[in-house]
């Protein structure tokens, strides 16, 4: 899977970089006019990491428009939730600060990856206080399902880590709160996914709060 780090800063973007090329094609720019040239020579990519300072909204929807399977993650120096709702409106999936920590820079790019939206616990709990209200079940299942049915299957643990993911935590912050492996997060989320139809982080979020009472 290739990914593009774009960034003009060489060592923000190497701090990126060394993590990534463990699991990563990586490829790394420091302008736009070089990402540009980059995809014109034929470099397909799956990811791109933007540094905020070169991005602004005009770009993000340039780049949608252009490269609509291209899963796009912004990286801020001084992140701001309301600036990251704004992004993640025009489809961008991970919105994090710029110095993140480098294993958990790699957990982002895995979730991603994998479809799943990478963004802090309170702009998490942002996003879902403002899409509960019309938002429907992954699936258009509202009609035939409900949250509380779409849930009872789940054993006593996947309904705990699905509650924490609702809460905005990570799989490692679950693994560390639980005392379990990573590992284990990730397969007890599996049997989540599969038994709520869900397909990503943000909708099971969304689908445990809907269930609560107002």
């Amino acid at each position: 899977m290739n990914l593009i780090l774009c960034c003009g800063n060489i060592g923000l973007r190497e701090r990126w970089a060394a993590p990534l090329r463990t699991m990563f094609t990586v490829y790394q720019t420091g302008t736009l006019q070089d990402l540009r040239i980059l995809v014109g020579q034929g470099v397909s990519f799956d990811l791109l990491f933007v540094h905020r300072a070169l991005i602004d909204r005009e770009i993000v929807a340039y780049i949608r428009e252009r490269q609509p399977a291209c899963k796009l993650f912004i990286l801020s120096d001084r992140p701001d939730d309301t600036e990251g709702l704004g992004f993640l409106r025009q489809g961008v999936v991970g919105y994090a600060n710029s110095y993140i920590n480098p294993d958990r820079l790699l957990e982002a790019a895995r979730a991603i990856a994998s479809g799943s939206v990478w963004i802090n616990q309170q702009l998490m709990q942002r996003l879902i206080a403002e899409s509960v209200p019309a938002a429907a079940p992954e699936g258009g299942r509202e009609s035939k399902d409900n949250p509380a049915r779409q849930l009872a299957n789940l054993s006593n643990r996947e309904y705990q880590i699905a509650g924490l993911v609702a809460e905005g935590l990570a799989n490692l912050e679950i693994a560390e709160q639980l005392g379990i492996t990573e590992r284990t997060v990730k397969a007890h989320l599996g049997a989540v996914y599969t038994k709520t139809a869900i397909r990503s982080r943000l909708g099971l979020a969304l689908l445990f709060n809907k269930k609560k009472p107002a």
